[in-house]
């Protein structure tokens, strides 16, 4: 399976991010999957695919040109597809994956992952999204969620599709489910 893996390209003020990055990294790779990410070699980012690779795994960067710069891409990836925009780099990505997991991040990641959840509503995938909530990372987003929910702009079914797991073997249970 090809799991695109959003999240920041800083490591943020947590230990605990880079910890799981690193522990999903691994997973990643023990399982025999593939990531699918935006190519950094920092941050999060760095975490996720140092621990991928280190595994023996395959990790696939997608990354638009204007951020090619060595010291903001890996260049020992399994693969890079090189892109002209943002738009084109999401696009290629969701397109790549199986499967949708975004760590703790920015206002990118945020963007990557509205844009994933608004295609899964729409019905134009079916790929499982999930929101990896590490330290309660995610629980102000959760409540935006719930707010559109009680106000009626988005529906308690598709509120249910958006999961926000804690744990790797949460993640692990859904994709292996039916």
């Amino acid at each position: 399976m090809k799991i695109a893996v959003y999240c920041g390209a800083a490591a943020g003020d947590d230990p605990a991010f880079a910890a799981q990055a690193r522990a999903l990294g691994r997973w990643i790779a023990e399982n025999g999957h593939t990531l699918v990410y935006g190519a950094g070699c920092n941050g999060l980012m760095g975490a996720v695919s140092q621990a991928v690779l280190d595994g023996g795994g395959q990790a696939i960067g997608v990354v638009p040109h204007f951020l090619a710069t060595p010291a903001q891409i890996r260049y020992d990836l399994s693969k890079c597809y090189e892109t002209e925009t943002m738009a084109q780099r999401k696009e290629t990505m969701i397109r790549l994956s199986d499967a949708f997991i975004a760590l703790p991040g920015g206002v990118g990641t945020l963007e990557e992952l509205s844009e994933v959840v608004s295609l899964y509503r729409l019905g134009q995938t079916k790929k499982p999204c999930f929101l990896f909530n590490i330290n309660g990372y995610y629980d102000a987003l959760g409540a935006v969620f719930d707010t559109m929910v009680l106000h009626g702009f988005l529906p308690e079914e598709d509120r249910a599709c958006i999961r926000m797991p804690r744990t790797i073997e949460e993640i692990q249970t859904a994709l292996t489910m039916p």
